[in-house]
């Protein structure tokens, strides 16, 4: 076979073909995308228009919020819409521009949460020095570096798909573009490309994992020598975050 791109455009099979199934996810994903909106958006306010911006947690969760909000934005809306049609259809360059989008803020928001993570490290380990550690250049510089690896990480898995040869057939079993249902439709060896994907996932997960598991353990090895007060307060600051990244790794 030809090693050509003959596929303009892409068919979601999305995530049911029995229609009244349909009817009920557009139900529950239009509640969970509201629900989203109002509580990002609340949050974002509530940071911005009040000094809490000049706090490093309350920066981090900022970006955070801003960055969930985009990265749902991304998949939700057509999802809703192809659970009304009955083509659900992507072209080829919005296919390859939702990929790139998705793992860009994907990227980011798991770089955010390990940023969030090292300013509890800080907060609790390092209290006397916390006001000129994360001083506010440090913490843009952290911010900038969670866009620039979300980034580098975006452009690779999107580099290792855009040159794929695509001549049919052309069905994502999907609700979205991503790399992996993409291999799968390539008429060429992707055995290669698979592996460096999942070293570039992978890896970041890896990473990211070990930091925010030595940053708690290290929370949890500084405080056990202080009062149980000094241990709740502790805890109840970085509950929260723990959480949220047990969530995230989970599920």
């Amino acid at each position: 076979m030809e090693n050509r791109n003959n596929v303009t455009v892409f068919i979601l099979l999305g995530l049911s073909q029995n229609k009244n199934i349909e009817i009920l996810f557009f139900v529950l994903i239009l509640f969970s995308y509201i629900a989203i909106w109002v509580g990002n958006v609340l949050i974002m306010i509530s940071i911005t228009c009040t000094q809490l911006i000049d706090q490093p947690m309350y920066f981090f969760l900022n970006h955070l919020s801003l960055s969930d909000l985009c990265y749902t934005s991304t998949v939700t809306p057509k999802l809703m819409t192809d659970l009304l049609t009955e083509k659900k259809i992507i072209s080829y360059n919005n296919c390859m521009i939702q990929l790139f989008i998705i793992h860009f803020l994907g990227g980011i928001k798991i770089f955010i949460h390990t940023a969030m993570a090292y300013d509890c490290y800080m907060a609790i380990c390092k209290p006397l020095h916390y006001t000129i550690i994360m001083s506010r250049q440090r913490y843009n510089t952290i911010i900038i570096n969670c866009f620039t690896g979300g980034f580098v990480h975006s452009a690779s898995q999107f580099l290792l798909t855009i040159f794929l040869p695509f001549c049919g057939p052309n069905e994502i079993d999907h609700y979205f573009c991503d790399v992996y249902p993409l291999l799968k439709l390539a008429c060429t060896d992707t055995y290669t490309i698979s592996l460096l994907v999942i070293i570039n996932s992978g890896v970041i997960a890896l990473v990211t994992f070990v930091i925010l598991m030595l940053s708690y353990f290290l929370i949890l090895y500084t405080i056990k020598v202080h009062p149980a007060e000094s241990c709740s307060k502790a805890l109840s600051t970085c509950g929260s975050h723990i959480t949220v990244m047990v969530m995230f790794f989970v599920f």
